[in-house]
């Protein structure tokens, strides 16, 4: 990791703030069940709660106060719930997407980071720095299932599109791990840059995309082959990357440059890069719009998808990560 390293940080215990979201949800005419727009879920590590972005309003709607220092995030949409990792605490906060509050909380290994969930939202995959080993928990019952052993200093988590291949950063290792799924066990493992943090899957073209925080580059793997196919450079230290939902410009955030990178998916080529960002760390994207979280300004930037223009920014909690898919909403049948 980064010279902020999430299980070593300490914080202070900083004041929370709430929000009475069924007062919104009154003024504007709708119930939490039928909400229509996505809400983007900001880890807040120094104020020790996450911030929950109505992208329909784009604004904070509620504050959900969480164990110590959380980093990570997932939006399991069919599950209907986020999952955040609390280093610090040693345990993973459960929130309902319906209700906005956390609903359980699961013990986590000896520092928990990175984290994803399988397409169907059944199987919960997470991290676990310290021990080197990949934590499973089942999400509806929250019951752990055999952790996998994996290698050294263990980051970012990918399940891929089809729920049958979970892979996992190395960090310490240079690799990346690929994990069947069904078997628990490591199906290979491939050699990338220097210092591999966060993972992204990119399904259309079945690849992996693994961002070295030390080599400043992204490599990218064939998922078919598990080989590196291409390094793309890009700036200092990056962290988080998103692509836009048309699968044609990658965002990265690179976190000693204080800006963003953007490239072209297809020809696999920088288009430009983008100044102006406070220790970027997470990034995703929704529909026609790209969401920043600036970790020293304890805010989101929103950026227009096409051009990379800053449209507006939006307060969260104070040192906001944003570690992982922070962007979903309940699915219904």
């Amino acid at each position: 990791m980064t010279s902020r390293r999430v299980p070593e940080r300490t914080t202070p215990n900083w004041a929370r703030r709430f929000v009475a979201f069924s007062t919104l949800t009154t003024l504007i005419g709708i119930s939490v069940h039928s909400a229509a727009a996505p809400f983007a879920y900001i880890t807040n590590q120094g104020s020790n709660d996450v911030s929950v972005i109505d992208l329909a309003l784009q604004q904070v709607v509620a504050t959900v106060p969480v164990g110590r220092a959380p980093a990570g995030v997932v939006a399991a949409s069919r599950a209907g719930k986020v999952f955040v990792s609390n280093p610090d605490s040693k345990t993973i906060s459960v929130i309902d997407m319906r209700t906005q509050r956390v609903v359980g909380t699961l013990p986590a290994g000896s520092g928990p980071v990175g984290i994803d969930a399988t397409p169907d939202g059944t199987r919960l995959f997470v991290a676990d720095w310290y021990a080197n080993r990949l934590l499973v928990f089942d999400t509806a019952t929250g019951a752990a299932l055999p952790a996998i052993d994996v290698g050294r200093a263990p980051a970012g988590v990918a399940v891929d599109a089809t729920g049958t291949t979970v892979f996992v950063a190395e960090r310490d290792d240079d690799s990346v791990a690929a994990i069947d799924i069904a078997t628990g066990r490591v199906r290979g493992r491939v050699k990338v840059g220097s210092h591999p943090f966060a993972l992204l899957s990119d399904a259309r073209r079945e690849r992996l995309y693994a961002l070295n925080v030390l080599s400043n580059d992204i490599s990218v793997i064939d998922t078919r082959g598990l080989t590196v196919t291409n390094t793309v450079k890009v700036g200092k230290a990056p962290y988080g990357a998103a692509l836009t939902p048309d699968g044609a410009l990658l965002y990265v955030t690179n976190q000693h440059d204080d800006s963003v990178s953007v490239v072209d998916a297809n020809r696999l080529e920088l288009v430009r890069t983008l100044p102006g960002f406070a220790y970027p760390e997470g990034v995703a994207a929704h529909a026609d719009r790209v969401y920043v979280v600036n970790w020293m300004d304890d805010d989101v930037s929103v950026l227009d998808a096409a051009s990379g223009r800053t449209l507006t920014r939006i307060a969260t909690g104070k040192n906001s990560r944003g570690f992982g898919a922070f962007i979903g909403a309940p699915t219904f049948p």
